[in-house]
């Protein structure tokens, strides 16, 4: 009778190592989701918000990551040693740095092309690599530590379960604590710097090698100066024609407030975006939207005793209603800005009523009626697109007093090929409201007044001495300037079907492309 062979032995590994390997691969699961978070966040100033963006990120992601698998797994094949796994993660951990020093004039580069290929380019070079030196951990590990089949399975389930949860925890320390609260730039570092503590670590503990300690020290120097003068260099934003009032991150992005030295000119930025400006000596802003979402709800509209505002901004609009005596209540996604508006804007907080949250959901559970509705929220170029569809509109239309009014602020052409966005909008609106006027004067901004009113008319003429001078032409322009639109050139917009990021992608990324550009010169 045959003896029954025993089962192969596992090679002991320490007992420490093998609870820091473990250790290792939390911290790189964490550290994979964390980039993969915070590369679409830091390529939004850029490239904007848009599911574009999103696929890139996503797919760049999904990319790398079945490359540092395969890749891992075969290099454990043939040189199943550890330190080779943790010269990998420093060399993601320099990419890493050098990320934060090249990611402007990366994205600025990718500018030039379309938007879908623009993305991809950017996110392929500043993340897919330290993406897939990372994603090599999981395979290489398991065949670190399994040389029986006796366990495999326990330390393949124990190993994946430890990396998942670290990207569990990266996962929420980046949506929850580090995105509102640290500069992206310094996120990124932190990680950097994180990744290369764990090689520190091991090397010292483990592998004593003079000459890989002095190769250990310049690498990890050289990762720092890069991401350091990256940190740096987003730190110092004065400059011979501005100088920085305010900056901090958001939940919903960077929040800056810059001061022009040679005129009496403040820009509120988000995203590096300007979002509004305004002249602090006047008390007046020099932003065309500002006036026109006023006034046109004052003509339009007979009289206004409450009015809803969805996106506080920095309160220039609402507090203008306030002035005169109507009861506001502005609804505002981001807290961050409340502060801003009214340290740097004048915003008369006191005198308003400010809800946070999203404008869909309070619109939802309101419950008082309004005579008129101020929609001007956006995500950096392009307003959210649950608040641009027939059901959004139709949960308007139940808080609007019968002859009120919404007004819209958004951007988009007129031209045949280029209008999908303005005929779109116009069009799910007509299915809506009874009546419908659009105001452009051909600057970008598009306004939109709706109402059950069949009888839509201007009511009363604006004081347009009450403009800043800066931008009374094109008031003037924008209130006389009523648009025709041909319906046929868009579709109604549903919760269901609101395929606006695509069809409208050509004109959003000229105007973001021109936003961008325009940054650079302050």
């Amino acid at each position: 009778m045959k003896k029954k062979k025993a089962a192969p032995q596992e090679t002991t590994m320490p007992q420490a190592l093998r609870l820091y390997v473990y250790v290792s691969a939390a911290i790189t699961g964490a550290a994979i989701m964390i980039i993969e978070i915070l590369g679409a966040k830091m390529l939004a100033p850029f490239m904007g918000t848009s599911h574009f963006v999103w696929t890139a990120q996503i797919a760049v992601t999904l990319v790398a990551l079945a490359t540092g698998y395969y890749a891992g797994g075969r290099l454990a094949d043939r040189i199943p040693r550890l330190s080779v796994l943790y010269v990998a993660i420093l060399v993601a951990a320099i990419y890493l740095g050098l990320t934060i020093a090249i990611i402007e004039p990366i994205a600025y580069w990718c500018l030039k092309f379309k938007l879908a290929t623009g993305t991809l380019l950017a996110s392929a070079i500043l993340f897919f690599i330290p993406l897939a030196l990372l994603a090599m951990v999981g395979p290489f590990l398991m065949r670190v530590i399994t040389t029986s089949l006796q366990n495999v399975g326990a330390n393949i389930g124990r190993l994946t379960s430890i990396s998942t949860l670290g990207s569990f925890v990266g996962t929420i320390l980046i949506g929850y604590f580090l995105i509102p609260f640290m500069p992206n730039s310094m996120t990124l570092y932190l990680t950097s710097g994180l990744l290369m503590v764990i090689v520190a670590v091991y090397f010292l503990v483990w592998e004593r090698s003079g000459p890989t300690l002095i190769a250990l020290a310049c690498g990890s120097g050289l990762g720092l100066l890069l991401g350091f003068g990256g940190v740096s260099k987003e730190a110092l934003v004065d400059t011979a024609r501005t100088m920085e009032l305010y900056r901090s991150n958001s939940n919903f992005g960077l929040l800056q407030v810059l001061q022009d030295r040679d005129r009496n000119a403040r820009y509120y930025l988000n995203d590096f975006l300007i979002q509004n400006i305004y002249d602090p000596v006047e008390k007046k802003s020099m932003a065309l939207f500002t006036y026109m979402l006023h006034d046109l709800a004052i003509a339009y509209t007979p009289k206004i005793e409450r009015a809803l505002c969805i996106g506080l901004g920095v309160g220039i609009v609402p507090s203008e209603f306030a002035r005169d005596g109507v009861q506001v209540d502005a609804v505002e996604i981001n807290p961050a800005v409340v502060k801003v508006a009214h340290d740097h804007f004048d915003c008369e907080i006191n005198r308003l009523h400010i809800h946070i949250g999203d404008g869909r959901q309070f619109v939802n559970q309101a419950g008082r009626s309004y005579d008129t509705v101020i929609l001007d929220a956006f995500l950096g170029d392009s307003s959210p697109s649950h608040l641009m569809s027939r059901e959004a509109f139709e949960g308007i239309r139940r808080i609007l007093k019968p002859e009120g009014t919404l007004v819209i602020n958004s951007f988009g052409e007129f031209d045949t090929g280029k209008n999908f966005f303005c005929a779109s909008i116009d069009k799910t609106l007509r299915t809506v409201f009874k009546s419908v006027k659009v105001h452009a004067s051909g600057n970008g901004n598009v306004f939109f007044v709706a109402s059950e009113s069949a009888d839509l008319k201007i009511r009363s003429e604006p004081d347009f001495d009450e403009v800043h001078w800066s931008t009374r032409r094109a008031a003037e322009d924008a209130f006389a300037g009523l648009q025709t639109i041909n319906p046929k050139d868009g579709i109604v917009l549903t919760d269901d079907f609101n395929p606006v990021d695509y069809h409208d992608a050509d004109n959003r990324e000229t105007h973001r492309r021109r936003l961008a550009f325009r940054m650079r010169t302050l």
